[in-house]
């Protein structure tokens, strides 16, 4: 059983905060045997590999280590809304959105609370019968990925940026795209090359990239740098992003992608010789963000 940390070291910002009686850069605190939930629900938009037809078992986690100016999920990530449960609770959701019949259990943003995951998931694991999902924005630790050895099946990592300046403006942490490198590797040293059985992924890394206004040169530079891990990923280009958050604050990124930035990105891709998954043009809205105001 991994210890809770006092001074909390477990992301790459490594605050130090005492999260008991103060908030971290990802806006929680907290006691160490709880963590802080906005939603647990059956979510249909994912990719087709996660969401399949029954849907993904999502549980959103409160609070973010990234805290990207443009979230989609600011309500919940930029603000820490959401519901104090017990490490104990936490086991009940998992089982419960088997009982429904989700395909997975999909563990969105749970960074911060690693160690209360990993507390959950090895009581919980031999009674799930479904694949676990880490989703998260790959600012990750390679220490804190290696607690979740064996207990994750799919890893689903976001790699945001390649130019630590953009990194450094938009997430405020400039040493990103190293961070994300070294995880990614991890993930895949752990996970290997991708399972799909009946249409459904059962294990592997599926990597998301978020295209970005302004930014597809440095969507090029990432995928450039992931051409060697091509044989083993699938990659998700998404082109869903609209100006949400704080974005209206940076004119450049204050529109939706143009179907040029986009193309371009795409093209590059398949150059390379990529497989996953893309976006049909008309998902640059809101309609695949949960209602995080509605009980759980």
């Amino acid at each position: 059983m991994p210890n809770i940390e006092e001074k909390c070291r477990i992301c790459p910002r490594e605050c130090g905060i005492d999260r008991t009686v103060d908030k971290g850069y990802c806006k929680i605190s907290g006691a160490p045997d709880t963590v802080r939930v906005s939603k647990a629900m059956l979510h249909f938009g994912e990719e087709p590999v996660i969401s399949g037809t029954k849907g993904s078992g999502a549980v959103f986690f409160s609070g973010c280590n990234l805290g990207c100016i443009f979230c989609q999920n600011h309500k919940i990530s930029g603000t820490g809304k959401g519901k104090d449960i017990s490490v104990n609770d936490l086991e009940k959701i998992f089982l419960d959105l088997q009982e429904k019949g989700a395909h997975n259990i999909n563990l969105v943003t749970g960074t911060h609370f690693v160690p209360q995951i990993v507390i959950a998931l090895e009581r919980v694991k031999p009674r799930l019968n479904i694949p676990v999902v880490f989703n998260c924005g790959g600012y990750e630790k390679v220490s804190t990925l290696k607690m979740l050895e064996g207990l994750i099946d799919i890893y689903l990592p976001d790699i945001k940026y390649y130019d630590n300046a953009i990194a450094e403006k938009y997430s405020r942490a400039k040493n990103y795209f190293d961070a994300a490198s070294a995880a990614l590797e991890e993930m895949v040293r752990q996970r290997g090359r991708y399972i799909i059985e009946n249409s459904l992924m059962k294990s592997g890394v599926i990597v998301r990239h978020l295209i970005l206004p302004n930014c597809y040169k440095d969507s090029i530079k990432i995928f450039n740098e992931l051409e060697k891990y091509k044989d083993n990923i699938l990659i998700s280009l998404m082109r869903q992003y609209f100006p949400t958050g704080r974005a209206e604050e940076y004119p450049e990124i204050n529109r939706k992608i143009t179907t040029f930035e986009y193309r371009k990105v795409l093209d590059r891709c398949a150059e390379l010789g990529f497989e996953g998954f893309t976006q049909e043009k008309g998902c640059e809205n809101g309609d695949m963000t949960p209602d995080f105001d509605a009980e759980f």
